[in-house]
């Protein structure tokens, strides 16, 4: 391995770790989308809407909100929303005691 290669890996191995603990990484983006189509991501998971927004959370009436746009949901929110939509399965895997 030439040494550009091996120094390449070892900053990014020190950038994933500091991200890991919570640091500032430069460069790094984390896209969180603007708009989340609460419902659409409620039904990849194959649940009702109270047992989603028990999942989550929030309450059902908040649920129903964002669903029927009359809120939307904000800062984390929206994180945890888009986290569902790419794996439906994250709060459990992510949760579920060991």
């Amino acid at each position: 391995m030439k040494d550009a290669d091996f120094d390449g890996l070892m900053r990014s191995l020190g950038e994933a770790r500091a991200h890991a603990r919570g640091e500032e990484v430069p460069g790094l983006r984390v896209r969180v989308p603007a708009i989340v189509d609460v419902a659409a991501v409620r039904a990849r998971t194959q649940l009702s809407q109270v047992a989603f927004a028990r999942r989550i959370g929030v309450s059902p009436g908040t649920l129903r909100n964002w669903e029927q746009k009359r809120r939307a949901p904000e800062g984390p929110a929206r994180v945890l929303l888009a986290m569902i939509a790419r794996n439906p399965r994250v709060v459990e895997e992510t949760l579920e005691a060991s």
